[in-house]
């Protein structure tokens, strides 16, 4: 079992997360993060708090460390995470280009390798179709 884990506040720091813990501004991960340091603080155990959070102990854990360890700064997400995109608004202007000037129709097949043999940019012809519906309709939007 491992050891009881106990996060002394001083006033202010309390202060602020109880502000971070009821701001909505704030991912909501972010605040339960807050909200787990509190708890702590206020004398709940590591299990109780996940259970009242319903999540996993490891992640109260993780929180109260990542607390103790960078302070504030250890509550938000860290950079970096998530799958980049592999496309850039400039290769749907491009496509919306070819679609205009050609003096052809292309479908999403033909887009998507025409798309990978001039710009290096592997997209799916489905991917393709739903960006630039997506696109149009958000064009649609701001002319109404």
């Amino acid at each position: 079992m491992p050891a009881p884990l106990k996060t002394p506040l001083t006033l202010e720091e309390s202060g602020t997360l109880g502000e971070l813990r009821v701001a909505n501004s704030v991912n909501h991960r972010t605040r339960d993060r807050a909200h787990m340091v509190l708890l702590n603080a206020d004398g709940w155990s590591v299990a109780s708090i996940a259970d009242i959070l319903k999540c996993h102990q490891h992640t109260v854990r993780a929180a109260l460390h990542r607390w103790q360890k960078e302070g504030l700064y250890g509550l938000w997400e860290k950079g970096g995470r998530g799958q980049k995109p592999t496309w850039q608004p400039s290769d749907l202007d491009y496509l919306e280009q070819c679609l205009e000037e050609a003096e052809r129709t292309y479908n999403s097949r033909q887009l998507a390798a025409k798309l990978a043999a001039e710009r290096q940019v592997t997209l799916s012809p489905d991917r393709i179709r739903k960006l630039l519906k997506k696109k149009e309709l958000s064009m649609e939007t701001h002319q109404a």
